[in-house]
């Protein structure tokens, strides 16, 4: 395994760690109806995290299987409220279920040496494997702090 290969594996284990933490986070029982952001519970959070990582999963298989890619689209600040809109009915153990789902397929396809970039949104740019799993755990980090915080 060359250097970028090894950032890409440990990048991975950070994210899978990250996610199996936040997933952790939903398995007590605890006030999801709580605020976090001015218009977003805790529920809504989970909702908005498996949302883009299902966006993530699904485009990275799409190049890995050598499939056009259909990113969302749309402003940011739109998909994201359409991450929480679409998401905000789903029962709080489906949405787990979801984001483990979507982490097995990302970690299935991350080492496909084939895929040089992976799509995020249309209008922005690509990623390459690295830096969308060095993103992803970091927004999903950051998501998680932030909730972690507002419960104390």
């Amino acid at each position: 395994m060359n250097y970028y290969e090894q950032q890409i594996a440990d990048c991975l284990e950070k994210l899978i760690n990250t996610v199996d933490s936040f997933v952790s986070f939903f398995k007590d029982e605890k006030d999801f109806n709580q605020m976090v952001y001015t218009y977003w519970t805790v529920k809504d959070v989970l909702g908005h995290v498996t949302f883009w990582h299902e966006s993530f999963a699904r485009n990275l298989q799409d190049v890995s299987e050598s499939r056009k890619a259909t990113p969302l689209k749309g402003k940011l600040s739109d998909v994201n409220k359409m991450s929480v809109d679409s998401t905000r009915e789903i029962p709080v153990s489906v949405l787990c279920q979801r984001l483990i789902k979507a982490q097995k397929i990302i970690s299935e396809h991350i080492f496909n040496t084939t895929v040089e970039n992976i799509p995020y949104k249309k209008g922005s740019r690509n990623y390459s494997r690295l830096e969308q799993l060095q993103v992803v755990n970091s927004h999903i980090a950051k998501h998680l702090r932030d909730i972690i915080n507002k419960l104390k």
